[in-house]
C-alpha cells in the first residue's frame, strides 16, 4: 500500500465530521515526495505495510508535525506517542525547543491524546471562508 493510500484511509474517519474537509483529499504522491525532500516522512510498518506515519517540516523556530496517523486496528498501542518521541528527537538534533501541530476543532479525542503527550493548545485559526475557528494549534515545549 502506498503512503498516500494509507494516509487517506487513516484520515477517512474525519469525512463528514470536520468542516472544511481534510486537506488529505488534495494530497498527491508528488506532494508526499516533495515533503520527503524538503522535510521528513516517517513510517511505521507491519509486515511491510504502513500502519503509522508522521510528516515533519522544519520551521525557523520549531518542528511542525503534520499527517500524524495510525491505522485504526493499531490505535491505542502507543504508536503515535512513539512517532512524537521521534519528532522530539529530530527537533532536539536541530537545536529547536518546540514541536507544533494542528488539529481540527471537531476532533476532541485527538486533542485529549495530544494533551496526554504533553501538548498545550496555544492558538486557533480559521480556514479561508470560515468565520469560526476550524483548527487548533498545539505546542509542546522541549525542556
Amino acid at each position: 500500500m502506498s503512503v498516500l493510500n494509507f494516509v487517506r484511509r487513516a484520515f477517512a474517519y474525519m469525512d463528514g465530521v470536520i468542516d472544511p474537509p481534510s486537506s488529505v483529499h488534495r494530497l498527491t504522491e508528488d506532494a508526499i515526495a516533495r515533503q520527503a525532500e524538503a522535510g521528513e516522512v516517517w513510517l511505521l510498518e507491519d509486515e511491510g505495510r504502513p500502519i503509522a506515519c508522521l510528516f515533519l517540516t522544519l520551521e525557523p523556530d520549531r518542528l511542525y508535525i503534520g499527517k500524524l496517523a495510525v491505522e485504526e486496528a493499531f490505535r491505542g498501542q502507543g504508536l503515535a506517542r512513539q512517532l512524537v518521541a521521534l519528532a522530539e528527537e529530530r527537533a532536539r538534533a536541530r537545536g529547536l525547543g518546540r514541536l507544533e501541530l494542528q488539529s481540527r476543532v471537531e476532533l476532541a479525542a485527538n486533542h485529549a491524546a495530544f494533551a496526554a503527550m504533553g501538548f498545550e493548545q496555544t492558538g486557533a485559526t480559521a480556514h479561508e471562508g470560515h468565520e469560526r475557528p476550524t483548527s487548533l494549534t498545539f505546542t509542546r515545549l522541549l525542556g
